[in-house]
């Protein structure tokens, strides 16, 4: 009884050291989305209040400007706006504007669907696409995990040889410096040069949305090809596509990496695992073959 006892002692206390980071971690993530509301808050909420206030102006000039209408044909106005744009008609322009719903804006749409990146600026709005955008979506994104999981693995098995190389510090320095260094200027650094040059964004808003979009995150505030007054090549939104499903593989890797190397930070620095307890479960996974790291973020 004495040997069970005290066999079942570390077991007890590797339990317990897993309940504390279990709350630790949990601790941090809330922390993290309080920080995170009280920043935007503060960055946020007066320049709304000052927006606000002007558009409220702007719609009392134009009452005075043109008396033959009154507040509430005003509303109505704005009204009509809104649902157009929520539909996805953009107020501006003529009925000459492109439609949304051609080939190349098609195709944009289905690669921002099985992406989950959802802008929010374009929908169905007929009953028939709404059913079909569900059942599509419903085989669309497995199909889509599925294949970035594929496109993952030529990169992952990149990131496992350097974890192989961890004797030899100086050539996994340089090879992950390569992937980095490749990938921020394929992905992040050189499309905004592009977006900028096309949609007439500066450099910032472009390099904004190409993370925005990248990350799946997809506000629906940028969005490529949707200014009427410009004139895009037709396969321009399609090209855009290609470059988000590559991008959002690479991206999404250095994100279960990035994972993984705080996990790992926050467990050396709050507590150490019995090392008798670990030589099993450290054999296990030796013997185990090395499975995909990647993982698509939704």
């Amino acid at each position: 009884v004495w040997q069970q006892q005290s066999s079942s002692m570390p077991l007890l206390t590797l339990h317990n050291q897993q309940i504390s980071w279990t709350l630790l971690l949990v601790l941090g993530y809330l922390f993290y989305l309080l920080l995170g509301a009280m920043v935007f808050q503060l960055l946020e909420k007066q320049a709304e209040t000052h927006f606000r206030d002007q558009f409220q102006l702007e719609k009392l000039k134009f009452l005075q400007n043109y008396t033959c209408l009154d507040r509430q044909a005003l509303e109505q106005f704005v009204q009509v706006l809104m649902e157009a744009w929520e539909k996805g008609v953009n107020p501006e322009g003529n009925s000459t504007n492109p439609s949304n719903w051609d080939f190349s804006n098609s195709f944009f749409f289905a690669g921002t669907v099985v992406t989950t990146i959802g802008y929010g600026n374009l929908s169905p709005s007929t009953v028939a696409g709404q059913i079909f955008c569900v059942f599509y979506a419903l085989f669309g994104v497995p199909l889509n995990l599925a294949f970035l999981n594929q496109l993952g693995k030529g990169l992952n098995a990149h990131l496992i040889t350097l974890e192989r190389w961890v004797q030899k510090p100086g050539r996994a320095q340089v090879q992950l410096a390569i992937f980095l260094t490749t990938g921020t200027l394929l992905f992040l650094v050189f499309p905004p040069l592009v977006f900028s040059y096309v949609e007439g964004w500066s450099y910032g808003e472009g390099f904004y949305f190409t993370f925005i979009t990248l990350s799946t995150i997809g506000f629906g505030d940028y969005v490529v090809g949707t200014n009427p007054n410009k004139h895009y090549i037709p396969v321009y939104r399609s090209l855009t596509v290609i470059w988000i499903v590559f991008g959002l593989a690479w991206l999404a890797l250095v994100f279960n990496v990035g994972a993984d190397l705080m996990e790992k930070f926050l467990q050396l620095k709050w507590y150490k695992p019995d090392l008798s307890l670990a030589e099993g479960a450290t054999t296990k996974l030796e013997d185990e073959p090395e499975q995909p790291r990647i993982h698509i973020p939704s």
